[in-house]
């Protein structure tokens, strides 16, 4: 018994080492580059945002952080893949509205409620958008609306990729309208959608107005009306919200980020607080103002909360559009 005893006691020590060691591995947290997997194509309307932010957070923690664009699947495959990752911190995430709207459409069996949360930063709302090189252009919302109606299936409209947020929002808009439009989904997102509609390639295009901006600005497209809840700020404060013209339309996408789950709360704690400093650091709060999205810092504790909010009104706009095929 005696020599049993010895032996336990000569463990502890090692034990204490052992989760000493544990301790610091924590606190030097990062070591090695971490790899940001963001959900959208190079250029669209998440990816120009995020990437200022994460390259503050590399500067704040020291090390290298490598964005990797996997676009496809309304997001699906980059949240996946976020969600398979170990979750050390080394592997992290671009989230919007899509992994709401990925589960309730039955694209994927995961949604927020399943990632360690860091942090929101924006919302995007998306807009409608005319060419000037196709045939038939529009130079109001009411024009479009107005020759749809009398021409049903004979207007083109580009969205972002099924699943993805743009298309949602195209799809309420063709709901709470009533409108019989042939919509043109592409691979990603705004940027894609925009350059369809520049060419004269589809009448009407949904996209945020971050990505449709510099075409707006260059009259390539025309900025005919905001899908969000206000009007966009000046100088196109003078173009109306669907809504405001009588129909039931409304959507928005936060942007957030996000790790795998069971990240350890120590590694979570380190990454939270250097992207809320980089959130509310000046310059990005007027970067994503000059985007033309609404700034809006939500802390990780708040996210799942607010989205669930959010999760209801999509499930019913998913529900009128007859998309909806929700993963139990």
């Amino acid at each position: 018994m005696k020599r049993i005893f010895i032996n336990i006691l000569s463990v502890l020590p090692c034990l204490g080492f052992f989760g000493l060691g544990s301790a610091l591995a924590a606190e030097k947290y990062p070591v090695k580059p971490i790899v940001f997997i963001v959900g959208v194509e190079a250029g669209a309307d998440g990816d120009v945002l995020v990437r200022p932010i994460m390259q503050k957070v590399s500067q704040m923690l020291g090390q290298p952080v490598l964005i990797v664009n996997k676009p496809g699947g309304g997001s699906s495959i980059a949240y996946r893949e976020i969600h398979a990752a170990k979750p050390d911190g080394y592997t992290l995430g671009w989230g919007s509205a899509t992994i709401i709207t990925n589960k309730l459409q039955g694209v994927s069996p995961i949604d927020y409620h399943d990632f360690t949360h860091l942090g929101a930063y924006a919302t995007f709302f998306p807009i409608v958008i005319a060419s000037t090189k196709s045939a038939v252009r529009f130079n109001t919302i009411q024009e479009a609306i107005a020759h749809a109606k009398a021409n049903p299936g004979k207007v083109n409209m580009s969205t972002g990729g099924v699943g993805q947020s743009w298309w949602v929002a195209a799809m309420s808009f063709l709901g709470g309208t009533g409108l019989n439009i042939n919509t043109i989904p592409q691979a990603g997102a705004g940027a894609l959608t925009v350059a369809q509609v520049a060419g004269g390639h589809a009448e009407l295009g949904v996209a945020a107005m971050g990505s449709a901006k510099s075409m707006v600005d260059s009259g390539q497209v025309k900025f005919l009306a905001t899908l969000g809840a206000a009007r966009a700020p000046a100088p196109y404060d003078k173009v109306p919200t669907v809504k405001e013209l009588g129909y039931d339309v409304s959507w928005e996408s936060t942007n957030f980020i996000m790790g795998p789950p069971k990240l350890p709360k120590e590694i979570a704690e380190v990454l939270a607080s250097a992207i809320e400093k980089a959130a509310k650091d000046p310059e990005f709060v007027k970067l994503a103002t000059e985007r033309n999205t609404r700034w809006e810092y939500i802390p990780p504790d708040k996210i799942v909360s607010d989205f669930d909010k959010r999760r209801v009104v999509v499930r019913d706009i998913m529900g009128k559009a007859g998309i909806l095929k929700e993963i139990k």
